[in-house]
Parts: structure tokens; sequence; C-alpha cells
């Protein structure tokens, strides 16, 4: 089998990587820092890992990414790239949360459809979505990815019921972890409130979940409750807590 992982560079998505090839699935890595991927390969082994750089806030960078890719005859895709930015939505930079919209949900959808379309020909193939906890609620303070996680979550429950009621062997699913040991709050600008679990437990649960067709992965019991009692929750309640959570991350 070949996996294409996007965000591979750093994160969860490096920690799938190394999940993925001990395995033994040979993997095709992208993401926009070269060296850091060029470490990930000789780690690996440069035999089993091919590297296509893309930036994938760019919408022909993803086609781009599909037509390359596609020549490795991918069975799973692992559409993690994706980043965050904290501060009052009135005052975040608006360049930088559409460049966020677009690698966290147009590059999700374009991938997610063009590979979709291969792997319901061959009636097989995997797709991970990473998503994250932040998909089940509003997030004041960091509106615009909240709603982009929203998205990714809904899309995955969406087309899994799809493909499951055409009775297709393709699985979709959605990672959806609370906080993560990652770069990820640098990029945002936050520390997280509470304690994060490490990327390589994160994708060691991702791996096994995807495998075993789960639509949404959640590590951790504590977040599995908190994810679905979040369902019960009037909404406007759910942003006030969130939004509680949010202002212990950082200065608004």
């Amino acid at each position: 089998m070949t996996a294409l992982i996007t965000g591979a560079s750093s994160g969860i998505g490096r920690a799938i990587a190394r999940e993925l090839a001990k395995r033994g699935i040979r993997l095709v890595i992208s993401g926009r820092n070269y060296e850091a991927l060029a470490k990930l390969r000789d780690e690996i082994g440069e035999k089993r890992v091919k590297i296509i750089p893309a930036d994938l806030s760019k919408v022909e960078e993803c086609y781009r990414l599909y037509d390359e890719a596609k020549k490795y005859n991918i069975d799973i895709l692992i559409n993690n790239a994706g980043f965050g930015l904290f501060g009052k939505f009135a005052e975040t930079d608006l360049e930088r949360e559409i460049e966020m919209i677009d690698v966290n949900v147009t590059a999700v959808h374009i991938l997610q459809k063009l590979f979709l379309k291969d792997f319901r020909k061959r009636d097989k193939g995997y797709i991970l979505n990473v998503a994250s906890s932040a998909g089940f609620m509003p997030g004041p303070y960091m509106a615009t990815y909240y709603c982009t996680k929203n998205y990714v979550v809904r899309l995955t429950e969406a087309v899994s019921a799809e493909l499951k009621n055409e009775g297709s062997h393709v699985s979709v699913s959605a990672l959806c972890p609370g906080p993560v040991d990652t770069n990820f709050n640098n990029t945002a600008g936050v520390t997280f409130a509470l304690k994060g679990i490490t990327a390589e437990y994160a994708a060691k649960c991702a791996v096994e979940g995807m495998f075993a067709k789960k639509t949404l992965i959640i590590p951790t019991l504590k977040m599995k409750i908190a994810d679905y009692g979040a369902g019960f929750l009037p909404p406007m309640l759910l942003a006030k807590i969130a939004g509680f959570m949010q202002k212990k991350k950082g200065d608004v």
C-alpha cells in the first residue's frame, strides 16, 4: 500500500508517516518545508519515501500534487496540512485567515474529491482528514480555525454516510483530537489551556481508527465525553465555554 500525507514535515503528519512506515506502507510526503521532509525521508528510508513539495494554500498546487502523487497508485490519503490563528475576529489578519481557509478547507476538499473518485473506481482505499475537537463547537478567539474544522468534520460525516449507503469499501475518517503537543500552538500564537497528548499517540489512534473504518476518531476518553457531550448543549453556551478556554491560551 502507498499513502500520501500532506503536512508531513512536522507534528501529527510526521508522526502518522512514522506509524504507517512501521506497518510497511510506502509513503509520498508533502509540505512546504523540503528540508524537514528530506530529513523524514532519510530517517524512514529513501527507497520507501517519495517527496512532493507543495503549498496547499494555492489551488493550482493542490491539483499538481494530485497529478504527481497519483502516479504512485495511492491507496491512502492523509489530509493533515493545516494551521490556526488566535485573536479577536475583528483584529486578526484577513489575508492570513484566507490562507488558513484555503489550506484547512479548500485543499482538503479538492484532494478528498479527486482521490475519492479514484478509490471508488477501485472500490478500495482510505481517506483520513485531520480535524479537531474544535470541529464540534463555535470557537471565540479562534473563530476561523474552529469553523474550518467544523467543515472538515461535517464533510467527513456526510461523505462517509454516502459511501456506506452505496455499500462501498472505501472509508473516510476524521481524526478529532483535543490539544496535541506539536508546533501548532506556536504557529497559532497560543499555549494550550489543557494538557495535550503526544503527536505519536494521536497518530497511533488515527491509523488504528482509520483501518477500523471509524468515521470519527477521538483519542482519550475525556475528549470523547467532551465532544459527544457538546452535542447536547445550546450553541451559545458552547461558545461561552470555548471562549473561556481560549482566553486562557493568550492575551485578548
